[in-house]
C-alpha cells in the first residue's frame, strides 16, 4: 500500500520559504463557504496577500449558493475587524446546469466517490486558471479542512494541475493539528450558517431521503 504523503508538515516548509521573502507573495484561495474559510485564513494571512475566488456552481439549489456566498462575505468582514487582514473576495458567474453536465454520468454514484473528486478537480482547475492568468504567486483550496473530503486526493489534483500553469500549488492539511476544532469554535462564534450537505444537487437529494427516513 502506498504510503500517505504528510501534506501538513509539506505546508510548513512552504511557508518557512514564503517567509523568508522580503514581500508576502500573492495566493488565490478557492473557497467554498464561509466556515470551511476559517481556519486556512488565519493560517495563510499571516504569510501572504489572500485573496478568495468563490466558484462554486456545483452547489444546487441556487438559494443555497447565495445563502453560503453571503455567510462567507459575512465572516471576511469580521475577519478583517477582528484579525486585522483584508482578503478581496471575486465571484465568477453561477451556471449549476451547465456544471452539472460534467457531473451527470456519475450521478448514481455515492459521496465521496469518483463524482466527488471530478467536483474537486473541475472547480479547483477553473480557479488555478483564474490563478494563472492574473499571475497570482500560490494557489490553493479550503477543502482540505473538510472531515469529508480526502485531502490526499486534494493535493494529487493540487499537483497535476501545478504541472499545467505556472502559478505555484501551496500543499495543505488544514484539518491536521486541530485547525477542523479551530475552525467549529470560530464558527460558532460567529453564529455562522453549517450547511447540511455539500453542494450538488445529488447530494442535496441524499440528504432529503435521509432526511425522509428519519422523520
Amino acid at each position: 500500500m502506498e504510503n500517505k504523503v504528510d501534506y501538513y508538515s509539506l505546508s510548513r516548509e512552504i511557508l518557512k520559504e514564503v517567509d523568508s521573502k522580503k514581500e508576502k507573495p500573492t495566493l488565490l484561495l478557492h473557497a467554498c463557504c464561509g466556515p470551511c474559510s476559517t481556519f486556512p485564513l488565519t493560517d495563510l494571512c499571516p504569510h501572504f496577500k489572500v485573496t478568495i475566488y468563490y466558484n462554486n456552481s456545483n452547489i444546487f439549489p441556487e438559494s443555497e449558493y447565495i445563502r453560503r456566498l453571503e455567510e462567507l462575505k459575512k465572516f471576511l468582514e469580521y475577519f478583517e475587524r477582528d484579525y486585522h487582514y483584508h482578503v478581496d473576495l471575486i465571484v465568477p458567474p453561477y451556471n449549476n446546469e451547465e456544471y452539472n453536465k460534467t457531473l451527470e454520468p456519475f450521478k448514481d454514484l455515492p459521496e465521496g466517490s469518483i463524482r466527488c473528486f471530478t467536483c474537486y478537480e473541475k472547480r479547483m482547475d477553473e480557479a488555478y486558471k483564474f490563478a494563472d492568468e492574473n499571475k497570482y504567486d500560490y494557489f490553493t483550496t479550503v477543502m482540505t479542512i473538510s472531515r469529508q473530503k480526502n485531502s490526499q486526493v486534494l493535493n494529487e489534483i493540487g499537483e497535476k494541475l501545478s504541472h499545467k500553469y505556472k502559478t505555484k500549488y501551496f500543499f495543505s492539511d488544514f484539518k491536521k493539528k486541530k485547525g477542523i476544532d479551530y475552525a467549529r469554535e470560530v464558527r460558532i462564534h460567529y453564529n455562522l450558517y453549517q450547511q447540511l450537505y455539500c453542494g450538488c444537487k445529488y447530494s442535496y437529494e441524499a440528504r432529503l431521503e435521509r432526511d425522509k427516513k428519519n422523520a
